[in-house]
């Protein structure tokens, strides 16, 4: 038998012992990146993630594995870590906040991204249109104009005589959209908004003094991670400056904000689930609708009311879906 005998049953050999590419890409596990401006130990949107899959009989670590970036409410990090997963390679990626969304965007063009909590898709440009989103990005929206213009219409339902809320806001394009219709809401209510931009959590106390130097009667924030956790010390502080306050961060309420007024960020992790299993199935993000709440929720917390000697009315009263007394 001659060398060339010998490689060419070696050869047929291997072939006939390894998988085709067809083979080998169906053996391949799908990664899921999952983009977040949180912190770790706030892994709820990832939590959710894996419970639905598993729920749809995915198995962690064997059909599929989730790759978490947390930014820890630096949103300057949010383009390294996506641009991480990117090189990764993986399957599609999770943006889990409104920033989030529009990094993956900008990162990449080919991957498909989910939106799991994110806010003014249309607005930033993250997608064509809610019923066609186009491009490689769909799933889920929480936060609308017409959610922002009601949190000012509610506060000012509280304290009816009042002429100024301070707005606390985080820096960035999406808090521009969210003031741009709080403002717009704020004229045509004859109250005026005053502006205060924090940027972490040592910010909160100077914030506050600066709302009551500008003589504001309340108090409203925009989204983020930074209000999420802070929400005990904010309604600290409003209460301590006798300021009516309005969340839309869950948990507020009961923290003791006097109004809780959004929908539960994490249904739309749960959500977002289905996409990411028709997604792995084939489909084509452009052909899947934007989905938005199907529950907003109106939160009022009395026990904050008579502290700072509120009234609220009935009429709001018998359309909250939870009073704490």
């Amino acid at each position: 038998m001659d060398w060339r005998t010998i490689i060419g049953l070696i050869a047929g050999a291997l072939l006939a012992t390894t998988p085709s590419g067809v083979e080998a890409q169906q053996s391949k596990i799908p990664r899921i990146g999952v983009l977040s401006l949180d912190f770790p130990r706030n892994s709820t949107c990832v939590d959710e993630i894996r419970l639905g899959l598993d729920a749809l009989g995915y198995v962690d670590g064997r059909t599929y594995v989730i790759e978490p970036r947390f930014a820890e409410d630096r949103s300057d990090l949010l383009p390294s870590l996506a641009a991480d997963l990117v090189r990764m390679k993986v399957d599609l990626i999770v943006s889990a906040s409104g920033p989030a969304a529009l990094v993956a965007k900008e990162a990449t063009s080919s991957i498909p991204i989910v939106l799991a909590s994110s806010f003014y898709p249309v607005e930033s440009g993250v997608i064509a249109s809610l019923a066609r989103p186009g491009g490689n990005v769909t799933g889920v929206t929480h936060f609308t104009p017409e959610l922002m213009a009601k949190r000012v219409q509610l506060l000012k339902e509280v304290v009816p005589n009042a002429t100024r809320f301070a707005v606390l806001r985080l820096p960035g394009r999406l808090q521009d959209l969210v003031l741009k219709d709080m403002q717009a809401t704020a004229r045509g209510l004859g109250v005026q908004l005053q502006v205060v931009e924090v940027r972490r959590e040592e910010d909160l106390a100077a914030a506050f003094d600066a709302a009551v130097a500008g003589r504001a009667q309340a108090v409203l924030s925009t989204q983020g991670p930074l209000f999420w956790h802070n929400n005990g010390r904010i309604a600290e502080l409003a209460l301590r400056h006798h300021l009516p306050s309005l969340s839309g961060e869950p948990s507020a309420a009961e923290a003791g904000a006097l109004l809780f007024y959004g929908p539960n960020v994490f249904e739309g992790c749960r959500r977002a689930v289905r996409y990411i299993d028709r997604i792995l199935k084939g489909a084509k993000p452009a052909e899947l609708p934007i989905e938005q709440p199907t529950k907003i929720l109106l939160m009022v917390n009395l026990k904050t009311a008579k502290a700072l000697g509120l009234t609220i009315p009935q009429s709001l009263l018998s359309r909250a879906d939870e009073v704490i007394r």
